[in-house]
């Protein structure tokens, strides 16, 4: 503890995360003889934007641990038809909130359970938080959940974060330089045709009036590729592809918190993301698509003769 004079106490912690090459920041807090506390500035670079998401990215993950280990004090809303919502989750945004108003309080935010703070129109800079990804999954005790933290900069998605707290993975990536899985820097898969690839999917249950034409999309894709997954979390989902672990992905009807962190996932390892026309339309119309840049187009071509 170090004495910086004036009623002034200054405590240092540091912090690593991993980026493309491994950065240990030094986060400076100042507590004065009041006992308030307040931030040092951070500068709203890419780097430092990463620093901060990732910091909140992890507080909303322990908050996940803990109550994923101890559910009998969630509580669960429908939002809407097949939308749940849990304390949890509100809790995670609430967390998030805090790390990113501390650090960058001149932000906009838009977070799926409270939409967009008051300041986003007026701001160059817009974080887009899932404060827990797999709402469904984490209420059945499935361990398949993540917390997705995305940060937009005059509207172009310039850093993502997607974390699995249950499997203690974070993946992070900034614009121009690359995607990384904890310390490793991190590739899609380089697969060509369809046929040995496993692509990862969801049904529209929150919107199933789009059902029959999904149905045909499935059965196309389905009957030409080795195998289809279905695991509940969008964020993930699109981390796997930048991972290489999914060969390619594709769903309709998502909110822009499912897929801006996991978009630029994939696309700084190496892929390419879509609407189901092939456009670079899916933040308008929610219909993505992801897979490396030969995969996409043979899987774009069985999406287009389904419909």
């Amino acid at each position: 503890m170090y004495n910086s004079g004036g009623g002034q106490e200054l405590s240092i912690r540091s912090l690593t995360v991993f980026n493309q090459h491994r950065v240990t920041i030094m986060e400076a807090t100042s507590k004065d003889t009041r006992g308030s506390f307040a931030a040092k500035k951070t500068p709203a670079t890419p780097k430092g934007l990463l620093n901060i998401a990732v910091r909140a990215a992890r507080a909303a993950g322990e908050i996940i641990n803990r109550n994923f280990e101890d559910r009998d004090h969630i509580t669960v809303q429908e939002k809407a038809k097949d939308d749940l919502v849990t304390n949890v989750d509100r809790e995670c945004e609430n967390a998030i909130r805090s790390v990113i108003s501390r650090y960058y309080p001149e932000h906009g935010i838009l977070a799926e359970e409270s939409g967009y703070s008051k300041n986003s129109g007026d701001s160059d800079y817009l974080w887009v938080i899932d404060p827990l990804d797999g709402t469904s999954n984490f209420c059945k005790g499935i361990p398949h959940v993540a917390v997705s933290i995305g940060v937009k900069i005059k509207g172009i998605t310039s850093v993502g974060v997607v974390y699995d707290p249950i499997r203690n993975e974070l993946f992070t990536a900034t614009k121009g330089e690359g995607a990384i899985l904890n310390n490793r820097k991190i590739r899609v898969s380089g697969i060509k045709g369809l046929d040995t690839g496993i692509f990862a999917t969801a049904f529209p249950h929150r919107n199933r009036e789009h059902l029959d034409r999904y149905q045909k999309i499935l059965a196309r894709v389905f009957s030409r590729c080795a195998d289809i997954r279905r695991a509940g979390t969008a964020s993930l989902d699109l981390a796997y592809v930048a991972a290489g672990r999914m060969d390619g992905y594709f769903e309709l009807c998502l909110k822009p918190w499912d897929f801006c962190a996991g978009d630029l996932l994939v696309r700084e390892a190496g892929g390419v993301v879509t609407d189901f026309d092939g456009k670079p339309d899916y933040a308008q119309n929610g219909n993505i698509v992801a897979a490396n840049p030969y995969a996409i187009q043979n899987l774009l071509r069985e999406i287009k003769a389904a419909c």
